[in-house]
């Protein structure tokens, strides 16, 4: 599993990785990147930035859970590539965005924190183009505290579609 944005480690990698899952988190500060190592000192954690991502290695299930939705809306749209780089064929991508297009500033410990979204129509044209298939979308899912969450899987390579 590829976790990107991973911060500490919980609650996420560390129910996968307890449940038999290699992890590899990737963090853009080393604070988090040292806290993921702590609590999951079997896994492994890189500094990086997941805009720049280029491990040379593709994942099973890639994750971007409560960090995608930080970037802005061109650099959303650039992770796509990035997401199918890193991608098995048949592998699951699971990431959380806001309901609808546009731009937040929320509040984390009192700092304001930057949060972004496309629209879903979107999302869904940017996952298909880059091979992946919209399994599931739920906007503001109450079970999972109002989030809006995506689980697409990739086609293999050869099973690409094209458009024009």
């Amino acid at each position: 599993m590829l976790d990107l944005g991973c911060g500490a480690g919980a609650p996420i990698a560390k129910y996968l990785s307890e449940r038999g899952y290699s992890i590899t988190g990737v963090d853009s500060s080393p604070a988090m990147v040292s806290m993921f190592q702590s609590n999951l000192p079997r896994e492994q954690a890189l500094v990086a930035d997941m805009r720049k991502l280029s491990l040379d290695q593709v994942f099973h299930g890639i994750l971007a859970w409560d960090s995608f939705f930080h970037l802005n809306h061109d650099d959303q749209r650039r992770m796509f590539p990035i997401f199918r780089a890193h991608a098995a064929p048949r592998a699951s991508l699971m990431f959380t965005s806001g309901p609808a297009h546009g731009e937040a500033i929320g509040r984390l410990e009192g700092e304001p924190l930057y949060h972004a979204s496309l629209d879903a129509a979107e999302y869904t044209e940017l996952l298909d183009g880059e091979g992946f298939d919209v399994v599931s979308m739920l906007a503001e899912d109450q079970t999972c505290g109002g989030r809006t969450v995506w689980l697409a899987q990739f086609r293999s390579q050869s099973l690409k579609r094209v458009s024009g």
